[in-house]
């Protein structure tokens, strides 16, 4: 099976690069930052030039393209144009998806959660109320309105906060909250944001598993199956890593300044699971990225 990467370079594009790897004939694409790409079959292109992808996709003929290329971030979007946000996370995501149909490719396109309304008590289906607050939430949605009327063989995954550790320049804020805490520095951690984890190993078994099954023009919520808060996760790796709870400040997402806050955007995964695709509880998952860190 050949697949296609966008973002090899990235949070998670790193971590498919290994898994994908080991199965799979690849081609995983960056722009500015290589991460670890240089280790596998890879190429440096700007998504945004259509010309060069096309060529791409003429050269290589993928059968998978896994889309997760995007700006990434709230606050770096929020900085930027919003012509600019949308160049790429919604104008490259259409192309792409265009060329999916003309190649006869499948498109796994990573959308996120934020998408939803969080204004609820959280575990919402893939059917809830949409209310992006923030113009990255706002254009990946835009992005999977994209997929969904010029691809005809996708899967749109609505990611959850990644936890674990980034690899290479990569970092997240799992990763500073552990070395702060290794660091015997005080945390400040929302005690009423809820999310949905997924350890970033995990989201690139399922997404590797994804690639070989049947399951076609649907949306997925990709996470785990905990409802949990900020300072929760804090506690847990607190008790996996034996750092003193101490160190952790509970602080209300309410104070929060810049970007509006989104209380509560916790999904049910059962369609996920329903795949056979099953993820471990948070606390094992927690334990399973500090035990792979100190190996």
């Amino acid at each position: 099976m050949k697949v296609l990467l966008t973002g090899g370079g990235g949070l998670l594009g790193q971590y498919l690069n290994i898994r994908l790897s080991s199965e799979k004939e690849l081609l995983t694409l960056y722009n500015v930052n290589p991460g670890n790409c240089y280790k596998y079959n890879s190429m440096k292109i700007d998504i945004t030039d259509k010309a060069k992808l096309s060529l791409l996709f003429i050269n290589f003929r993928p059968d998978v393209v896994i889309h997760t290329a995007c700006y990434s971030r709230p606050e770096i979007c929020a900085g930027l144009p919003r012509s600019e946000v949308y160049r790429l996370n919604v104008e490259a995501t259409e192309n792409i998806a265009r060329m999916c149909t003309d190649y006869n490719s499948r498109m796994i396109y990573t959308s996120t959660d934020l998408v939803y309304d969080g204004s609820g008590k959280g575990l919402l289906d893939e059917d809830a109320d949409l209310n992006p607050l923030t113009l990255y939430a706002e254009s990946k949605l835009m992005g999977e309105i994209a997929v969904q009327r010029n691809s005809d063989n996708y899967i749109i995954l609505r990611t959850a906060l990644l936890i674990g550790f980034g690899l290479n320049h990569s970092r997240n804020n799992f990763h500073h909250t552990y070395e702060s805490l290794e660091q015997g520095k005080e945390v400040r951690m929302f005690f009423d944001q809820y999310r949905s984890p997924l350890l970033l190993e995990n989201a690139a078994d399922i997404i590797n598993s994804l690639c070989g099954m049947t399951v076609k023009n649907e949306t997925l919520n990709f996470g785990g199956r905990d409802r949990i808060s900020r300072l929760e996760i804090g506690e847990l790796i607190c008790e996996s890593a034996g750092f003193s709870k101490s160190l952790l400040k509970p602080v209300s997402c309410k104070t929060a300044e810049g970007l509006p806050q989104v209380p509560d955007v916790s999904m049910n995964t059962d369609k996920l699971e329903s795949y056979g695709l099953k993820q471990p509880d948070i606390a094992d998952s927690i334990d399973r990225a500090i035990k792979n860190r100190k190996i």
